[in-house]
């Protein structure tokens, strides 16, 4: 188990003191994937290299299973770092070794060298599918191969934890998607707890169980990926969740409506024809005015705006027939004429 606890962090800028982060608190349980989000600036990278004591924090402290690691010596934080190894945006590999020597590099690091190094380095680009790259170099791989590459790398001193900071981020959407897979089976099939650092909010529904949002150098928002993004409570949340608008940012397309924003989740409730629904049953008449589905794990999750004409009364009314339809949450959303 990972605990974060009361965690802050401070630099010394040309302009003064720069609060990166604000007593942070989090609690990431073994064998998780626990996802860390925030727009730039948030605090999200300080945060992941607060973890591993690539930086020191100004105050609190870092627990992996109950040891304070921000107390160990240099030499201890070494053995530590085995354990939990880290993935980047860039890749970091090295240019001038090849595939193969870039995964035993780690294992050379510890002492382990030689055919018994070379053996399993061949078995972790099994697993990420590139066994046949072995004496291939980087610059010859596409930024996905580089990736499964430093995936293999990272996995080379059997951590029990991996850290993902944006390392997805400089990929395109079907080779993002792929390497997310890969992370999962990996969580899946060798129990390593997972912390992906990211700034897209549909890497966290992809792969995450757990989810902390960042806002400022502080944690706004965290708990279960889908209730969050369910039914988010914090401005950022809400900002990352609904891209359409957060309550008081929308603009209604016709002036004699007022807006109500409906979640659903589950696959029978976006199976169902809700608004035709609600129209022959209730009469009430409703603009479509966005609408988005995504999945998250093996449940289906949406939102709608829909525009309600008719004044208080029919929103309260739709409203209510839709609170009633099971994993369905609506309400009004304020207006900006």
């Amino acid at each position: 188990m990972i605990e974060i606890k009361n965690l802050s962090k401070t630099f010394q800028g040309s302009s003064g003191q720069v609060e990166a982060l604000k007593n942070v608190n989090i609690t990431i349980p073994d064998g998780d994937i626990f996802g860390i989000i925030g727009m730039s600036g948030a605090g999200k990278s300080t945060l992941v290299r607060c973890i591993n004591m690539l930086e020191r924090p100004t105050e609190g402290q870092v627990l992996i299973d109950g040891q304070d690691i921000g107390a160990l010596s240099e030499t201890e934080l070494r053995q530590v770092r085995k354990d939990v190894t880290m993935i980047f945006q860039g890749f970091n590999l090295l240019m001038q070794r090849t595939v193969l020597k870039n995964v035993c590099f780690p294992m050379e690091l510890v002492g382990k060298k030689g055919p018994a190094a070379r053996e399993r380095a061949m078995e972790l680009l099994k697993i990420v599918g590139l066994e046949s790259k072995a004496d291939a170099y980087p610059a010859q791989l596409s930024g996905g191969q580089q990736q499964r590459v430093a995936i293999a790398r990272a996995l080379a001193t059997d951590p029990k934890v991996l850290l993902c900071d944006e390392a997805t981020s400089a990929l395109d959407p079907n080779t993002t998607h792929s390497i997310l897979e890969l992370i999962r089976d990996i969580n899946e099939n060798m129990g390593i707890t997972v912390i992906i650092i990211t700034h897209q909010m549909s890497v966290v529904e992809d792969v995450c169980r757990h989810v902390a949002i960042l806002d400022g150098g502080e944690v706004v928002e965290q708990g279960n990926v889908s209730e969050v993004f369910a039914r988010p409570q914090s401005a950022a949340a809400r900002r990352l969740v609904f891209p359409e608008g957060e309550s008081g940012t929308v603009i209604a397309g016709n002036p004699d409506e007022k807006l109500i924003r409906v979640v659903f989740n589950g696959a029978n409730a976006t199976q169902t024809p809700l608004i035709a629904t609600m129209a022959m049953e209730k009469g009430i008449a409703a603009n479509i005015c966005y609408a988005s589905t995504r999945n998250i794990g093996e449940r289906t999750f949406g939102s709608m705006l829909l525009g309600i004409p008719g004044g208080d009364e029919k929103v309260k009314e739709a409203i209510s027939y839709l609170q009633e339809l099971p994993d369905v949450l609506a309400e009004e959303v304020s207006v900006n004429a």
